[in-house]
């Protein structure tokens, strides 16, 4: 079974796929399409850009796509950084911006405040119109500096307090077992094996 990944992030890619390899999908991301549109994500949710992104690019491959919505969401914070996660630095911000800016901010708040969580929707669309989404999530504490360089976004100041690491510092089958993503995939494999995934 083939699945296009409506993604040009590779390490969410990269997840995605070596999350999916073991279950005998190949994934392909929108680096396959040619002249793949930047889908604009002006949702006011993690689910409705997740849902709008599936949907576009489903209508324009003509195949099943999933896309997905994450980011970090920090109580503290008001909920920030959220669905502006990628971009909280400015639009072409760097995975590095984003992370100091991200703690600039904190400065504002009491330590004990610093709790966190990952949340990513995912979707998964026909070319039909059809549409499901599955939400993982994933609770932790940030730090005051980044450590690890194993994975992306905000990874390098997000500890896990279970294994005492952050999830840049965790080697990917393990980040790819307790992660937000991973969370989502378990719920969406089931539905995306069976013969018609987005039934009525």
């Amino acid at each position: 079974m083939k699945l296009l990944v409506a993604t040009k992030n590779k390490g969410k890619l990269r997840e995605i796929r070596s999350l999916l390899a073991i279950q005998g999908i190949e994934v392909v991301g929108l680096e396959s399409l040619e002249n793949a549109p930047d889908v604009i994500e002006d949702g006011d949710s993690f689910a409705a850009n997740a849902r709008k992104k599936a949907l576009e690019i489903a209508s324009l491959a003509n195949c099943l796509t999933l896309a997905d919505d994450s980011g970090l969401v920090v109580p503290g914070l008001d909920g920030a950084p959220g669905i502006f996660s990628a971009r909280y630095a400015g639009d072409d911000a760097t995975d590095r911006q984003n992370n100091l800016k991200l703690l600039k901010e904190l400065t504002s708040v009491p330590p004990d405040s610093w709790q966190a969580y990952f949340c990513c929707v995912m979707a998964l669309a026909d070319p039909q119109g059809r549409c499901r989404t599955f939400e993982g999530r994933l609770h932790g504490l940030l730090l005051d500096e980044l450590r690890g360089d194993q994975g992306f976004g905000y990874d390098p100041l997000f500890l896990v307090p279970e294994y005492g690491k952050t999830l840049a510092e965790l080697p990917l089958e393990v980040k790819n077992r307790i992660s937000h993503r991973g969370k989502a995939l378990v719920q969406l494999l089931p539905v995306l094996k069976s013969d018609d995934p987005l039934h009525d």
